[in-house]
Formats: C-alpha cells, structure tokens, sequence
C-alpha cells in the first residue's frame, strides 16, 4: 500500500505547529525526538524532518509527495510545486528594514543602495514592481548586523514581532509580503497517493474551519428571533428550540472567530441571555 511522504522542518517556528496539525487530524505517531523519519501508526503517512530550505526542493523532486514550509521560503525557492491550502500558522511578514537614525521618506530612498537578505528572488521582483534600482547582497544568516559593519544600508528579513530589529537598532520602513504556512504537493502523484492527500486535506480543512469559528448557545425572547436569526446564520441556520418559560427559545449556531465580540455585542442589545461559546474541535461540511 502506498504512503504519502510529508517533508516538515525539523527544527524552527513551523517545526511544533506542524506536528501538532497532524496530531490535531488523528494521525499518531511514536514518541522520540531526533528522528528524521516518523511513521503513523493510524494513517498511511512518513514523516520528513528536514532543513528548512529543502523542503520545497525534496517535494518538487518527488522526494516527499506533500510538505508544510513558510510561504515566503516557498516564494523564494520559486520552483514548480502546488500551494493545497494555507494553515493559518506561523504567521510573519518579510520587510525591509534601516538604521534608526535614517530619516526615510519612501521606498526611494533604496535607489541605488545596498540592501542584505536572504532572500533575493523575492526582493528583486519587489523592488522592480516599486520601480526601484538597488544592489542585492545576499547572506545566509545574521542579516540584520549588515548596516552596523557597514556591508548594506538596508535590510530584508523576516519579522514576527520586530524585537530584533529593534535589539540591532534598525526600524521596518516597508513590508515586502505577508507570509504564514502552507501545504505544498509536487506535481506527479500517482492516483493512489492522490486519494490519501484527499482524505488528509478534508480532515485538516475540519481542523482548519474549527478554529476559525466558535459554537453558541443562547436563550432569546421570540419576538427577537428574527433578528438574532439575521446576525446567526451557523452552517445553514440556527437550531432552535422552545424554552419551558414561555415566550423564550434556546438557539444554537456557529460563528467567526473574528466577528465574534462584534456579535456578542449585537445579541446582548436584542435581549440574548445565557450567551454560552464553547470551541469547536473539528467542523466538517
């Protein structure tokens, strides 16, 4: 029987989040750490620890059939793979950085500068969209000690929370891209290992849909029902059930996590009472 070969990084922010999405779909795997090869016990999977910057190249080789990297090393890599779903994990963004004391004014201020990265590709197709004519200096590591010793009087690294930059006394001026973790495939499965990515893509997009909505329970007066109804969709509409008090019903739905104060808000002003909101751990359509 086949068996999809899924590539993570062995070490770094996506690392833990990774094997943590795949527990979080059902699939086991056994314990011990350093190992470069895991595999499930309850799902035809191989686990692929590896750098970083071979995950896209391993799946685009037909090494590993599936991997999880950060989209900003995917648009890097630039080679011929499938981008399957976004995870909505390590979140970051890739921006160009100066000197505190530099007073910029606009992405001009690069024309004919240096700037260090390490990621070329992907500031260079920045910089020609800006219009834009620098010198690319491209360092593997340690990026942002470039302006100090004089090599670039810019940077373009990885931000998460800005407290390197800051700690090497340089400032974000503008923001290259968004970026967070996504699930790649190469382009030559076989239709065996297609039917396995299938089963695993529906169960991560459960896991995925559950985090981002949360389940609601509440009691309402029925001449309010209406409008709750309106600002409470759920799936397709709210369950609702008559209370023993007359003239209350108890309704149950699904909401977004991100709407969800703004929605409180709104059910408390049209007499909800009893609000309960409770995680969902997995949602399927």
């Amino acid at each position: 029987m086949s068996k999809l070969k899924i590539a993570i990084q062995k070490s770094g922010r996506l690392s833990e989040k990774s094997l943590e999405l795949l527990k979080e779909c059902g699939i086991k795997f056994p314990n011990g750490g350093g190992k470069l090869i895991a595999e499930s016990k309850n799902f035809p999977i191989e686990v692929l620890f590896l750098r970083d910057d071979d995950v896209t190249k391993y799946v685009e080789q037909q090494v590993a059939d599936i991997g999880i990297i950060g989209e900003n090393v995917y648009l890097e890599a630039n080679l011929e793979v499938n981008v399957l779903e976004y995870l909505g994990f390590g979140g970051c963004r890739l921006s160009l950085a100066v000197s505190k004391e530099v007073d910029y004014q606009g992405i001009e201020y690069f024309e004919g500068k240096k700037i260090a990265t390490s990621y070329p590709f992907v500031l260079e197709k920045y910089l020609k969209e800006k219009g834009v004519k620098a010198s690319i200096e491209f360092i593997s590591g340690s990026v942002e000690i470039a302006p100090s010793i004089g090599l670039a009087n810019g940077v373009c690294d990885i931000v998460s929370s800005g407290s390197t930059l800051m700690s090497n006394g340089l400032k974000e001026v503008e923001k290259v891209l968004d970026s967070q973790a996504i699930l790649i495939s190469n382009k030559a499965l076989d239709k065996e290992k297609q039917l396995l990515l299938e089963k695993l893509l529906f169960r991560i997009k459960s896991v995925l849909n559950a985090k981002e909505r949360k389940y609601i329970l509440l009691n309402a007066p029925n001449d309010k029902l209406e409008q709750i109804i309106s600002i409470l969709p759920g799936m397709k509409s709210p369950t609702i059930l008559p209370l023993a008090d007359q003239g209350w019903s108890s309704l149950h739905s699904v909401i977004q996590e991100d709407q969800f104060w703004e929605i409180i808000d709104e059910l408390k002003a049209l007499g909800a009472e009893g609000i309960l909101v409770a995680p969902i751990e997995k949602m399927i359509y």
